[in-house]
């Protein structure tokens, strides 16, 4: 080897040794939770629609002129308001009319008992015949019989004269007027007065899948969820703005078949309402809750990656090295997923961070979700 390459060579060696090692990656920050196993509730959520639990049909009992509508329409009205007042004056005649005749039976009653009264010694003594004696007691009888059909008319008079003044059975809200003053209104189920609509309680009905019903049995089977004793759950009534009604109600009807062209089972559930704030026909969200999901593991919602093989989170290992971990992921719960497989108690799962890694990234956690 000659002088030159010599020279050459000393000159590469003498510069690879002056070159500094690479530095190595400084740790990634990030935001990290670790796993512990707790106690959630297990709601489930659907779309209902308020109904009235009891809707009453008014109508008129006898046949007569609307003088007036006392309610105003589209309010609350309360048992025993006054709504509407038929024309009274024919029945008003008709009951003292009946009133008259009743007072003339009861005269001849009192005729009749007293021809009696004077018949019974004179027949003692064999001073009338028994002919004249059972026609005494024939006329009295008769004359009571005349007086207990006048009283039936006076009271059948009053009934009558009663129903003139239309009253509201239950307390709800009450619909518009179908008629108005001065229309004849006659008994039958094609004159409509109005509607009342009792709103307290109030019902809430809503339809829950064949599927969400399979999938409660699956998970209640596997011990993910535990049910209520005897599926008695409590529900909760959410308006579109987002305020909850303030009571919680109970299901007290679940059809016994699922609706064939839609695959649900129609369930209902009653709830006080006092102050009238759901509306029948109103939609809402329906709170389905008393169920619980015993040892469940939840991360934050961003934790949770979708990848090509499926859903991931990004742990970190005993060598404070990212490393991705499949899991599977079951329902949500507020701002958190519920992880049904891949995690255990004490895993450390990274929060936020997680664009900045990848596996064997090394990190360091600068906060701890709580």
């Amino acid at each position: 080897m000659g002088p030159i390459k010599i020279a050459f060579l000393c000159c590469l060696l003498c510069v690879a040794c002056s070159q500094k090692k690479p530095a190595e990656q400084p740790p990634v920050p990030v935001t990290a939770i670790r796993v512990s196993p707790q106690t959630l509730p297990a709601n489930f959520q659907y779309v209902g629609v308020g109904k009235s639990s009891h809707i009453v049909q008014m109508r008129a009992r006898v046949e007569g002129y609307l003088e007036s509508i006392d309610y105003v329409e589209g309010a609350l009205v309360h048992t025993g308001e006054l709504m509407f007042i038929l024309d009274q004056r024919p029945f008003v005649a008709v009951l003292e009319e009946a009133q008259g005749e009743l007072l003339r039976q009861q005269a001849i009653l009192w005729n009749a008992e007293q021809t009696k009264n004077r018949m019974v010694p004179l027949y003692k003594e064999n001073a009338v015949s028994q002919k004249d004696m059972d026609d005494a007691l024939a006329s009295e009888w008769a004359a009571q019989a005349a007086v207990a059909i006048a009283k039936a008319n006076v009271e059948k008079a009053e009934v009558n004269l009663s129903y003139t003044t239309i009253q509201a059975p239950v307390t709800g809200m009450a619909s518009n007027a179908k008629f108005r003053e001065g229309a004849l209104i006659s008994p039958g189920p094609d004159n409509l007065l109005t509607e009342i609509y009792v709103i307290d309680p109030i019902w809430v009905y809503f339809s829950v899948s064949s599927g969400d019903i399979l999938k409660a049995r699956g998970e209640a089977a596997q011990g993910l969820v535990q049910l209520p004793p005897d599926n008695r759950f409590d529900i909760e009534v959410e308006f579109a703005d987002g305020s909850v009604l303030p009571a919680e109600g109970k299901i007290d009807f679940t059809s016994p078949s699922l609706q064939q062209s839609t695959g649900t089972m129609l369930v209902r559930t009653v709830l006080p309402n006092p102050k009238g704030y759901l509306k029948p026909g109103e939609f809402v969200s329906v709170i389905v809750k008393g169920a619980v999901r015993p040892n469940a593991i939840a991360v934050p919602q961003q934790a949770v990656m979708q990848g090509m093989n499926g859903t991931f989170v990004w742990v970190i290992n005993e060598k404070s090295e990212a490393q991705m971990r499949p899991v599977v992921a079951g329902d949500w719960y507020k701002d958190d997923w519920i992880i049904n497989s891949g995690l255990k108690p004490g895993d450390i799962v990274i929060t936020q961070g997680v664009n900045k890694v990848q596996n064997n990234t090394p990190v360091t956690v600068k906060n701890w979700v709580p």
